[in-house]
């Protein structure tokens, strides 16, 4: 090509492993404007601008979509924010986030909520940034209005949230929210734990791990599991469970899915990874609602993902300063319930899975096509032609140790700090742009336009 020609596209990428639709192949992917608009074998000798070759131990992977992150910003920022929890997950391999409606203050469950949110984050996303609304006693009104200003769907909570000021609805509030809902095709999402039941299980009093479990019984997930089952059942909504820890109840969602019940699940590399049985006393980083359950709740668990029962698999990013995680006394009781993983998810997970036989691109169809499709992202989850070319450069047979102070997370506490992992983010591009972690590229996107 002479020098007065201009390349045909702004960045090719050249690799031995680059995971298509087809499965891992040799290619070259051509990108201009941001968008795949070619993918070629090996050796076709596509031109760009730039040129990236793949080492023979790295992977090309679509970017990774978490759509369950806490953020926290406005209002509890100090427990995160924008710039550094899409840090972390560019970090990770997450090219986009989907923000839950609380623990910012205010909650986003009004208009201008969302819009006080996208103002605050619009200047420090690393990454592609979306939203969740949130479904509360009393703002029924406002779903309408939230769904046209672009949220994905809406959240809500079975019992107390965890915070004041994003109060939990009961069944037959859920039910008028999802006949709501179900009017112009949202999703309800729902932290589903039964209050009663939990209002009636054991004091989590202590430092031993073995009362906070027993204070979060399966039982209080189960019947709250049928409740949106039945609820969806029958208003016909959308409905979807987030972070699922008892298997107890994949026999019922199984059911509900052969039924035509319109319900997804997911789970998160927490309850894949972590088992009760080896959590020590006082060990209040891994405390979370639902809770890490045991080992032989786990391989169900990892079971219900291979035959198709639980959809996806997200972080549920869910940190806070150290004070509130009350590590000085290790009290369940009173510790704040989350895990901090949002750096983390794709080694947590493959790790896991490669020593079950599970191949590389499944546990990627987990945690990037599957989370995009809940959230009906038609341009993000693969790499595909005109899908937007969010990638990472994944080196599977690589390993490190979690340093929690070598992390993006504002607050240096996860349960995952000196474990050993296989698999390293080497870099991250957003739209065929590389992450380069000063300054943010990030856009704000909305439920149909992504």
């Amino acid at each position: 090509m002479s020098e007065n020609q201009t390349p045909e596209y702004d960045v090719v990428v050249r690799g031995e492993r680059i995971l298509t639709t087809a499965g891992f192949a040799a290619r070259e992917i051509g990108i201009t404007d941001g968008v795949i608009v070619a993918i070629e074998p090996l050796g076709h000798d596509l031109q760009g601008r730039e040129i990236i070759t793949l080492q023979d131990d790295e992977t090309l992977l679509p970017g990774l979509v978490d759509s369950h992150v806490h953020v926290n910003e406005p209002g509890r920022t100090e427990w995160e924010g924008f710039a550094s929890a899409t840090k972390a997950a560019a970090a990770g391999g997450v090219t986009t986030i989907i923000d839950m409606p609380l623990n910012s203050i205010p909650p986003t469950v009004n208009v201008e909520a969302l819009e006080l949110k996208r103002s605050v984050a619009k200047d420090q996303a690393f990454v592609d940034v979306g939203f969740w609304g949130g479904a509360i006693p009393g703002n029924t009104g406002d779903l309408r209005a939230l769904h046209d200003d672009g949220v994905f769907g809406f959240k809500c909570f079975l019992l107390h949230s965890g915070v004041d000021e994003f109060p939990h609805l009961e069944a037959d509030e859920m039910e008028r929210d999802m006949a709501e809902l179900a009017s112009f095709d949202s999703l309800l999402i729902v932290h589903a734990e039964d209050s009663r039941a939990i209002d009636r299980a054991p004091s989590a009093e202590g430092d031993h791990y073995d009362r906070f479990l027993a204070s979060r019984p399966r039982g209080a997930e189960n019947i709250a599991i049928a409740e949106v089952i039945e609820r969806a059942r029958w208003t016909g909504a959308r409905a979807h469970i987030l972070h699922l820890s008892s298997s107890d109840a994949l026999p019922m969602i199984a059911s509900a899915k052969r039924d035509g019940v319109r319900l997804t699940v997911e789970t998160c590399p927490h309850y894949l990874t972590l088992l009760a049985e080896e959590i020590p006393n006082g060990a209040t980083a891994f405390k979370c609602c639902p809770p890490i359950r045991e080992a032989s709740n786990r391989e169900l668990l990892w079971q219900g993902l291979v035959d198709g029962t639980i959809d996806c698999i997200v972080s549920d990013h869910s940190p806070s300063t150290l004070d509130l995680k009350d590590l000085d006394n290790g009290d369940f009781a009173v510790a704040w319930g989350g895990v901090a993983s949002l750096q983390l998810g794709l080694s947590l997970v493959w790790s896991e899975a490669r020593t079950r036989g599970i191949p590389l691109e499944t546990v990627v169809e987990w945690m990037s096509a599957r989370p995009a499709a809940l959230a009906g992202l038609t341009r993000k989850g693969k790499i595909a032609l005109g899908f937007d070319a969010d990638m990472s450069v994944f080196a599977p047979d690589s390993a490190y140790v979690v340093d929690v102070n070598k992390l993006h997370h504002k607050n240096p506490l996860t349960p995952y700090d000196g474990k050993a992992l296989s698999g390293v983010v080497r870099e991250t591009f957003l739209r065929g742009e590389r992450v380069d972690f000063a300054e943010p590229h990030g856009r704000l996107i909305r439920r149909g336009a992504a």
